[in-house]
């Protein structure tokens, strides 16, 4: 799976396949959310390859649909896996479509990070989350998801982030517009500056990498690893 490229065509049928409706009559949006998904963004491949080697538990925050489970799967990466969302209907896809597909050892539950975050330790996921956050929210996350990296485990950020670009100004468009027509059940709020994220990560005894991920999409994406030394 190469790190810098969406899923082939065949993947991402293959993975969506497990958001199929139940029946021939049944609401397909999830499947072709998934499969446009997959194919269209490189964050998948780019999170496999961070997370390459680690043998830890797995917290990914802002699951939506549980797609990294999936992919995480289909790489060979057996982790255990936990997502959680305050959106109670993707949680209710996501189970459905783990069962289908077989995951293993992968559980999901409705949270609303603002109440507060699971008791973890291992690697976390943080993937186009931190935007919906005020900026003392997104300080406070990063600074307690830190806590949770151990040895050989990985903190994974992708996110936007507010340098000021084009790219930038149609991250926060799009945004706005997936809250208008409903994907999104938040607008978003702030976008995190990178010598925020730096300062926050290397004060918890992180070292922290950051590369564009933004692939064939117009946004302002990076993705951000950051790991004991």
């Amino acid at each position: 799976m190469d790190a810098r490229t969406p899923l082939d065509a065949g993947s991402a049928r293959r993975i969506a396949s497990a958001f199929l409706p139940g029946t021939v009559l049944g609401n397909r949006y999830h499947y072709f959310y998934a499969r446009a998904k997959l194919r269209s963004d490189p964050l998948y491949p780019g999170v496999c390859a961070a997370l390459h080697g680690t043998a830890v538990p797995l917290l990914d925050l802002g699951c939506g649909l549980g797609l990294l489970a999936h992919v995480l799967q289909a790489a060979g990466l057996g982790l255990r896996y936990f997502g959680v969302d305050n959106d109670a209907r993707k949680i209710q896809a996501a189970r459905r479509a783990a069962q289908r597909a077989g995951l293993r050892d992968a559980g999901f539950e409705t949270l609303d990070l603002a109440a507060g975050l699971p008791p973890h330790r291992g690697s976390v996921a943080i993937l186009d989350v931190l935007q919906f956050l005020q900026p003392d929210r997104q300080a406070a996350l990063v600074d307690q998801v830190a806590g949770m990296i151990v040895a050989g485990g990985r903190l994974v950020i992708r996110t936007g982030l507010d340098d000021g670009s084009r790219r930038a100004r149609i991250t926060r468009t799009i945004d706005v517009f997936a809250r208008l027509v409903g994907w999104m059940n938040a607008a978003p709020v702030h976008y995190p500056e990178p010598e925020m994220l730096r300062a926050h990560l290397a004060a918890a005894g992180l070292r922290a990498e950051f590369s564009p991920l933004a692939g064939r999409t117009p946004f302002n994406n990076w993705l951000v690893v950051a790991s004991r030394d």
